[in-house]
C-alpha cells in the first residue's frame, strides 16, 4: 500500500518534547527504515519539516542533515500542474491551500493513505484516505 506522510509526523519524530507522539512517530519511522518500504512525501513536506525543526531550536545544519535523509523516499516535486490541482482541491473540499497542496501531492504519488494529524481521520479525497497513525 502506498502511503504519503505529512510533515507533522516527521516533526514529532524529531521533537523529543512531544511525549507520546514523539515515541509513536519514531516507532513508525523506525519500521519504515527497517522494512525499506519507503512512503511518499513532497518537497513542501520537507520544507515544512526543516522550518519547524529550526523553529524548535535545532541548528540549521543539523536540521538540513536530518531532513535530507528523507530524500531517499519517494519525493513529489512542486510543479505548475501540482499547483493547479491544489487549487481545484481547495475549491472542491474547502481546505486550506497548504492542506490542499498535501492532498494534491499524495494523489500525484498515487497514495492510498495520507498519514496526517492536520486532516480528519477517515476523510477521503477521491480514493485517498486520511489516517492519523499517532
Amino acid at each position: 500500500m502506498q502511503v504519503f506522510i505529512d510533515s507533522n509526523i516527521l516533526v514529532y519524530a524529531h521533537d523529543g518534547e512531544a511525549g507520546g507522539k514523539h515515541r509513536k512517530a519514531r516507532q513508525l519511522l523506525a519500521g519504515i527504515w527497517r522494512d525499506r518500504q519507503f512512503p511518499a512525501l513532497s518537497v513542501q513536506v520537507l520544507q515544512e519539516v526543516h522550518v519547524n525543526l529550526v523553529r524548535k531550536g535545532i541548528p540549521i545544519d543539523e536540521s538540513a542533515e536530518r531532513v535530507s535523509r528523507y530524500l531517499a523516499w519517494r519525493v513529489v516535486e512542486n510543479s505548475k500542474a501540482l499547483f493547479r490541482r491544489a487549487l481545484e482541491i481547495q475549491q472542491r473540499w474547502q481546505l486550506s491551500f497548504w492542506d490542499s497542496s498535501i492532498v494534491a501531492a499524495a494523489q500525484r504519488a498515487q497514495a492510498v493513505e495520507l498519514w496526517s494529524e492536520d486532516l480528519s481521520t477517515g476523510q477521503e479525497f477521491d480514493g485517498l484516505k486520511v489516517v492519523n497513525p499517532l
